[in-house]
């Protein structure tokens, strides 16, 4: 099991779930985080501590295309471990339906 970061966090990024991760596994690009599925040690501290509740076990039903977009994203965005801001429309963007086609990026944080 792992958990995995879900289109919740676009447009978001909200970073309290990084303060808490034991092993340094999330990855931060323009608008989002995700978990790198090889490296989380499926601890779950993570999970309650995110504001937009985007962060899922990898067993909950519609997760498995999750575990392959954290994957992909992972290994080609730089490691975050500290917390930082969320974006500044995180509060407006927290919730809505299709932020993966209307906001995501492919772009790494800078």
């Amino acid at each position: 099991m792992t958990y995995v970061v879900q289109d919740n966090c676009i447009a978001c990024k909200y970073t309290d779930c990084v303060e808490v991760c034991p092993v340094d596994c999330f990855y931060e690009g323009e608008n989002m985080l995700v978990i790198h599925p090889d490296e989380c040690i499926d601890c779950g501290v993570c999970e309650p501590e995110c504001p937009a509740d985007a962060i899922r076990a990898d067993t909950e039903p519609g997760t498995e295309t999750w575990v392959e977009f954290n994957r992909k994203y992972a290994e080609l965005w730089p490691v975050i471990v500290e917390r930082k801001e969320p974006l500044p429309e995180a509060e407006e963007r927290d919730g809505e339906d299709g932020k993966l086609e209307k906001y995501f990026s492919e772009a790494a944080a800078e």
